[in-house]
């Protein structure tokens, strides 16, 4: 019995000291080593185990049968499908502070940098006016050795192998490029990539520590605050201006005809299929309408089922601008890949989205609140959508509906309106500490136009006065642009200053003298009770009159034509009527602006209508931020082209 027990208790300390040993508790030297630490580790004790350690982070299984079908196995050799698998994946531990350059941007500031186009290469036509968008912003230089960030001019938006726009030995023409550094402080943008049939995320070269600007990214691909997602956008999006969303007036209720409507391709296979595939579950015909028609690709009816031609011809019955401007919702199920173009044209027509396209990581997430303008669905709960949609109250259907023209108009009505977003997110986050606050983005006029260099302090711009609950100084400063000589005590300009200064608002006048004769003496200007500042300006421009001034004290600023005629009841009634819209521009000079047909260009007219479009900066007060928006955000050409002509500075 007693050896039996000693057999029993031997065994288990045997079993013991192999796990131990399995495990890492007792480690036998492998080599002999004169480093002191090594030395210590020859006697087995270990302060904690030690467990296998991975240099790189897991990735998601991918059984290799599942891409083996009969047209990858035709069109990829072994190692485009090798490619195929670790390209999307290079780089993915990337972020700002390990694969970007900060020190390019310390001396010149967020500058981008364009490459020369090459001799013999495509670019298509959207590719084009992101590099034209870039061009003609402010944040553009010629000079490579200025630039903090830089866009090829290698056309890579659709990466699709199958598509006429694929430019082909992108990898060899990346890798010549002699600025190329491995991809360090550049950005790529992308719109299509992979395929059929899989449609990676792939883009069929090395990107290395690139940044990308992509549609339709995965979640699981996206690298935060390194990478930025954009929407999908067709060729025909314009490339500056871009028309206003179609909200014209809120209706109250806020509800349409239709609850949700989509209508849309319906793929019979493969990616991208299943949700299109079972809409017909939820659609009603009454308010819920989902159609979707089989008719695409050039052997649709060799995959057609038992459906298709119900669906073909319900769908023809209806107009889909009909019923994207008659909707409350718009369903934006994914495509073959996670984005679509629905979601703009739903934003655009103020029919909240409802998103159903899982792990896609939605456009400019970083900045953008979507919660508050689109409701996020899940492709599992397709059956539960209606009730979900019906549930949400109506004052909330209103918030979204007019979040969703906020954001169209902000950030989404043209190619310029994105590239600009993007180029303007990643300045953000070089510069961190000027960076753009959660409030300035999600709320009007939006982050393009608060720029946080005039200030880090919301309170210090005039869009955000009423949500701090803040008001405006009670004050003004008067700037009286003069261009002709004094010579006479009864000038209007004159009067003008004496008008202007008996307003009880007023704190002081500064007079600009773009004039090429001297100045004047300074007995020549009139007593006033408040203190008159002559500037010389220096360039004798148009433009001087919207300078930052750091003299301009006040919040207000009454911009004055020498020749205006103004009594000071109808400056202290201009600068009340400010104080209650102090982020308007409010002056009496109107100007109408139209098309005209017969000339093929834009004009103005100031014929008295009940309709006016612009005010005349001749007489009007304005906030003194708008200075700095105006020398600090036009660009050069702009603000050169109002010098030449000595006009169009309203």
């Amino acid at each position: 019995m007693q050896a039996r027990k000693r057999y029993l208790i031997l065994l288990s300390a045997g079993a013991c000291l192999i796990l131990l040993l399995y495990f890492g508790g007792v480690q036998a030297p492998l080599s002999r080593s004169n480093n002191r630490r090594d030395d210590r580790s020859l006697h087995g004790y270990h302060g904690r185990p030690q467990w296998p350690h991975f240099s790189g982070s897991l990735q998601p299984f991918s059984p290799w049968d599942q891409m083996e079908t009969e047209e990858y196995n035709i069109n990829r050799s072994p190692r485009q499908k090798r490619d195929v698998i670790s390209g999307v994946y290079k780089g993915k531990r990337c972020r700002m502070d390990s694969c970007f350059d900060f020190s390019l941007c310390k001396t010149n500031g967020f500058k981008v940098y364009v490459y020369p186009q090459q001799k013999g290469e495509k670019m298509s036509e959207s590719y084009r006016n992101i590099l034209s968008s870039i061009e003609a912003s402010r944040l553009y230089t010629s000079d490579p050795g200025q630039a903090c960030l830089f866009v090829l001019s290698l056309d890579t938006l659709d990466r699709d192998i199958l598509s006429p726009q694929y430019v082909h030995n992108l990898r060899t023409k990346v890798q010549n490029l002699h600025l190329w550094n491995n991809g360090k402080n550049h950005l790529i943008f992308n719109l299509y990539s992979g395929t059929w049939p899989d449609y990676t995320e792939d883009l069929g070269f090395d990107f290395g520590q690139a940044m990308l600007a992509k549609a339709s990214i995965s979640t699981e691909n996206f690298r935060p605050n390194f990478d930025v997602s954009i929407p999908l956008f067709g060729k025909e999006h314009p490339r500056t201006g871009g028309e206003r969303g179609y909200l014209k007036y809120n209706s109250i209720p806020p509800y349409r005809k239709y609850m949700l409507v989509f209508k849309g391709k319906r793929y019979l296979t493969g990616i991208g299929s299943d949700t299109r595939n079972a809409l017909y579950h939820v659609h009603n015909s009454e308010d819920v309408v989902l159609l979707t028609t089989c008719k695409h690709g050039k052997d649709w009816q060799k995959h057609k089922d038992a459906r298709c031609d119900r669906d073909n011809a319900e769908y023809d019955k209806h107009d889909y601008r009909e019923m994207l401007h008659n909707s409350t919702f718009c369903l934006v199920p994914r495509g073959r890949r996670l984005g679509s173009f629905r979601f703009l044209e739903a934003l655009q027509a103020a029919c909240v989205p409802v998103i159903l396209s899982n792990g896609w990581e939605m456009p400019f997430s970083e900045i953008i609140r979507w919660n508050t303008a689109a409701v996020i669905g899940d492709e599992r709960l397709l059956l539960q959508i209606p009730s979900t949609v019906r549930s949400i109250h109506q004052d909330n259907i209103l918030s979204l509906r007019q979040q969703t023209q906020f954001l169209w108009e902000a950030y989404f009505s043209s190619v310029e309106r994105i590239v600009l977003t993007t180029l303007e997110i990643i300045h953000d986050r070089v510069l961190q500490h000027a960076a753009r606050s959660n409030l300035m983005w999600n709320s009007l006029p939006g982050g393009l136009y608060s720029l946080p260099q005039y200030s880090s302090y919301l309170g210090d711009f005039p869009f955000h006065y009423a949500k701090l609950g803040i008001k405006p100084r009670p004050k003004f400063t008067a700037v009286i642009h003069a261009v002709t000589p004094l010579v006479s005590q009864s000038q209007p300009i004159l009067k003008l200053l004496v008008a202007v200064a008996k307003s009880q608002y007023c704190v002081q006048v500064i007079v600009l003298w773009n004039c090429d004769k001297p100045l004047p003496a300074k007995h020549r200007w009139p007593a006033t009770s408040v203190p008159v500042l002559v500037i010389d300006g220096e360039s004798k421009v148009m433009s001087s009159r919207f300078l930052p001034y750091d003299t301009i004290s006040t919040d207000a600023v009454l911009s004055l034509d020498e020749d205006t005629v103004l009594s000071t009841t109808e400056v202290d009634f201009a600068f009340t009527v400010w104080q209650s819209f102090p982020e308007r521009i409010v002056g009496y000079p109107a100007r109408s602006h139209f098309w005209d047909s017969n000339k093929e260009r834009w004009g103005y007219t100031s014929k008295w209508t009940n309709d006016y479009s612009m005010v005349l900066t001749g007489a009007a007060i304005y906030h003194r931020y708008y200075h700095y928006l105006y020398t600090s955000y036009l660009p050069a050409s702009l603000r050169g082209l109002v010098d030449q002509l000595s006009n169009c500075e309203p």
